[in-house]
């Protein structure tokens, strides 16, 4: 009985280790615990979050200096959401119409 009361002790704190965090309510301290997130950069999150809250993903990104769409999408991945969304990195600008029609030698 023991055991088995152990084994779900750990498997709720496992769950709440990967719980996801929205950048609008989070504190410092929940900011801090996703990987690649220090105490330099959840002061910077929060100090802009004085300013209004984040839109979507490209708002913070844009708001936040040395965040970009690389950091963004592992920061996403261990958990961070913005209004509860996760990151989607925007689709690759098409290339230059000269470009794509010039004929292969």
């Amino acid at each position: 009985m023991l055991k088995k009361l152990m084994v779900i002790i750990a498997m709720l704190y496992a769950a709440a280790s990967f719980a996801a965090v929205d950048v609008n309510q989070a504190t410092a301290a929940e900011l801090d615990g996703i990987k690649g997130i220090g105490p330099g950069l959840s002061g910077k999150i929060i100090e802009e979050r004085k300013h209004g809250a984040f839109k979507d993903w490209n708002d913070f990104i844009q708001r936040v200096r040395g965040v970009g769409e690389v950091t963004a999408g592992k920061f996403s991945t261990e958990g961070l959401r913005v209004n509860g969304r996760t990151f989607k990195a925007s689709p690759p600008a098409p290339a230059a119409a000269g470009a794509a029609s010039a004929p292969k030698k």
